[in-house]
């Protein structure tokens, strides 16, 4: 008996944890933490390169609008509190964060907002006061290698060509792992 709801592991699904794994094993060569390259990678890889373009910028230009932005009204809001304690002038500045990034994504980057959000809520409410702009520009960097290297990954795989190596390398061809919409789970 077989069951159409049980999803397969598809290409995408390989791509996305390959570039992952290329991410973590760089930046543990590099002796850094490869958290946030790695959720680039995640993020940027898409069922083909046109969509990991389009899912690695929405990554990449939000949290560098969301980067900028947090910075930006961090550095006010130590002006008013140096030492960086919790106070309610944060409420409002998430507002006015929030209002100037889904303006400034609707200009450079459409898709940057919930990725820009994200980053611009870590800055206001969990970084230390003395690591917040680099911690912000780390964050960037840590993106960009990420989107980058799912790019790659993707042009080095692309969905059709992975599916032939697959079928030469295992044998048969199964007509469900070559279904076009296996290339979309994740």
């Amino acid at each position: 008996m077989k069951n159409d709801n049980i999803p397969k592991i598809g290409m995408r699904n390989i791509k996305t944890a390959f570039a992952a794994t290329l991410c973590a094993l760089l930046y543990y060569l590099v002796h850094r933490t490869p958290t946030f390259a790695c959720i680039g990678a995640i993020f940027g890889m898409g069922s083909d390169l046109q969509s990991s373009k389009q899912n690695g910028g929405n990554r990449l230009f939000g949290t560098i609008i969301g980067g900028i932005i947090g910075m930006a009204l961090f550095r006010f809001y130590l002006i008013f509190y140096p030492d960086g304690r919790d106070t309610l002038l944060l409420v409002p500045l998430v507002f006015l964060g929030t209002v100037l990034l889904i303006y400034v994504c609707q200009i450079f980057w459409k898709g940057g907002v919930q990725p820009g959000g994200v980053m611009l809520c870590i800055l206001l409410f969990s970084t230390p006061v003395d690591s917040y702009v680099s911690y912000a520009l780390n964050r960037i960097v840590d993106t960009a290698i990420g989107v980058i290297i799912a790019l790659l990954v993707n042009s080095v795989f692309p969905g059709g060509f992975t599916f032939q190596w697959m079928e030469k390398k295992f044998g048969k061809k199964n007509s469900d792992s070559t279904d076009s919409s296996s290339e979309e789970i994740c």
